[in-house]
């Protein structure tokens, strides 16, 4: 098979809005850069997130600050965020708004101009700036053509497998072409992971078919670095139970910001016995943990879910500020959102934990390798504020491409290694042989199965032991698989490497979900139900060392002034 190979200064892996707000950045610095992605870039997983983007811009509510931000950031991570990483976030939210504005975003605004801002979850003001329901689809549009018009070369279809190393530095990726099979070898100075979470290892998920399988994080802990709280996983409360094929799919939290309520199988408006001042508004672990107890119960509906329903609101409300859910439940059950309630169940949403990466710029323990945006950590702690993750990607892709950038001019030669690009392509020429019984996909639906199980919404120390053993029995079947690529191209190659970084995903997750013995954000365990205060730290996991304790710095004293510490109470929390 034929091998192309090409040099760049810095390589970009995923072309959703953290890698190409990251591309910019180095484009408009003047540096040679390429953005890979396994996808095309206008099907991005940015694409999906609908309901906002925070930022205390004050157009609205004139009280509200970056430091209030912070507070509430923190505050909603039960205390794991970091305090450093939140700082330099909300501190230049108002910067990152600026920038997409300046890329032609079409933000909604008042009648007199100002960027229309509204309440999204547990945020004291409304800092949630949106385009309709469709924020998301509306960036990743305008950094599509931002990138267009600086001429950032971008390839939609190359599957990177592994990072190139030599003794703790990157000097490139390899990988393969998904069309045609070609062998691809990339030299740069600096890599930069951008390519997303785990969350597509649980059965019921808001990513779609082949996303968000935990490449991310093989790829950097294969290159040797390490990851930080992969068990801080976000159960968005929201996602349809039918069709099967589009299960998990999101009905967005805009439904709820709207005005839209949660009522179980006997009419109950059922936020009231866990929240009754916040209710629907909530923070996601808190509304999720409550639909999940609620089915658990019995209350369910006969697809183990909960209504939501938004009919009581004007019609004219729906059809300018849920269009898209609007649109997405006609097309899939044929069902009017004016009339009649939305069947939905928590869902595997959002990896809050992810790559290990240092607050200033998001560098990694491997030289020259960098994370951005939800295959980071560090911001979310054990559960995410609605609208935080989109405004990361803009804050620390500009710092992460201004980081790479200076990397990489700072280098005075780029040392290979041989031996390191022999691997990869025995890697693949491996897998491209094998021609065992295993099935790639059967295996996949085996790892989503198990962790659903045994490391779902409500977690055990008996069922996470479990889960550790089945997974050694698929790890023992991997080594089994039949990989056959076919007319329609080199996909089941890819499922292969997919697989392999959701098992380690899983593994990491369950191993550090055994060791947070208490209940914190969106981390319940039923044989631990309450906060413990010495589990205040970060877990840190790699192969070589399981699972770490990283301590927490302070909060900044004018931030913590703000934070209500009254609130964050596991009280009511986990109803067995």
């Amino acid at each position: 098979m034929s091998e192309r190979q090409i040099s760049t200064s810095v390589l970009v892996i995923g072309t959703g809005g953290a890698g190409l707000r990251t591309s910019i950045e180095l484009a408009e610095r003047g540096v040679d850069v390429l953005a890979v992605g396994k996808r095309q870039r206008l099907d991005a997983h940015t694409t999906l997130a609908a309901g906002g983007i925070n930022a205390a811009l004050a157009t609205m509510d004139a009280e509200d600050s970056w430091l209030q931000h912070a507070a509430d950031t923190i505050k909603e991570s039960y205390f794991l965020a970091d305090p450093e990483t939140v700082r330099i976030v909300t501190q230049g939210a108002e910067r990152g708004i600026a920038d997409l504005v300046d890329y032609g975003m079409p933000f909604a605004r008042e009648d007199d101009g100002r960027i229309s801002l509204r309440f999204f979850g547990a945020h004291t003001y409304r800092r949630t700036a949106f385009s309709g329901d469709y924020t998301g689809l509306e960036i990743q549009h305008t950094l599509v053509a931002r990138a267009a018009q600086l001429r950032v070369p971008i390839l939609d279809s190359v599957y990177i497998t592994r990072i190139l190393v030599r003794d703790g530095v990157v000097f490139g990726a390899y990988g393969f072409d998904l069309d045609d099979g070609t062998r691809v070898l990339i030299h740069a100075d600096a890599v930069v992971l951008a390519a997303g979470g785990h969350t597509r290892i649980w059965r019921r998920t808001s990513s779609r078919r082949d996303e968000n399988t935990g490449d991310a994080f093989r790829l950097a802990v294969d290159a040797g670095a390490r990851l930080r709280d992969p068990e801080l996983v976000q159960f968005h409360p929201s996602g349809i139970v039918e069709p099967e094929s589009a299960a998990g799919t999101l009905v967005s939290e805009a439904a709820r910001g709207e005005g839209g309520v949660l009522r179980n199988a006997l009419g109950e408006r059922f936020m009231e016995r866990y929240d009754p001042d916040r209710m629907e508004l909530s923070t996601r672990d808190r509304v999720a943990l409550a639909a999940y107890t609620e089915i658990a119960a019995g209350r369910g509906t006969s697809n183990g879910a909960v209504w939501l329903d938004v009919s009581h609101l004007p019609r004219e409300q729906i059809m300018t500020r849920l269009p898209r859910v609007y649109r997405q439940m006609l097309e899939l059950q044929m069902l009017d959102i004016t009339t009649d309630p939305i069947e939905v169940a928590p869902t595997a949403h959002y990896s809050m934990g992810g790559v290990w990466v240092r607050a200033e710029d998001h560098s990694t323990d491997v030289a020259g390798l960098f994370a951005v945006g939800e295959a980071a950590s560090g911001l979310h702690g054990a559960n995410r504020l609605g609208g935080n993750s989109l405004i990361e990607l803009l804050v620390y892709g500009r710092i992460v491409g201004q980081a790479a950038a200076e990397y990489s001019a700072g280098l005075t030669a780029q040392h290979r290694d041989r031996d390191a690009v022999a691997f990869a392509r025995a890697e693949i020429a491996e897998l491209l042989a094998a021609d065992g019984p295993e099935n790639v996909r059967a295996l996949q639906r085996a790892v989503r199965d198990m962790m659903t199980e045994r490391a779902g919404v409500v977690r055990d120390e008996q069922g996470l032991a479990a889960g550790l053993e089945e997974l050694d029995e698929i790890d023992a079947r991997m080594t089994r698989i039949g990989v056959h690529p076919d007319s329609a191209g080199y996909g089941d190659l890819a499922h292969a490497f997919d697989l392999k970084g959701s098992a380690l995903a899983a593994r990491a997750t369950l191993d550090a979900a055994r060791e947070r013995r208490e209940s914190r954000g969106c981390h319940n365990r039923s044989d631990h139900p309450e906060m413990d205060p010495t589990m205040q730290v970060n877990l840190v996991w790699s192969p070589q060392h399981g699972v770490v304790r990283e301590q927490i710095a302070a909060v900044p004293e004018g931030v913590a002034d703000l934070i209500d510490r009254e609130e964050v109470s596991t009280a009511g929390k986990l109803v067995e």
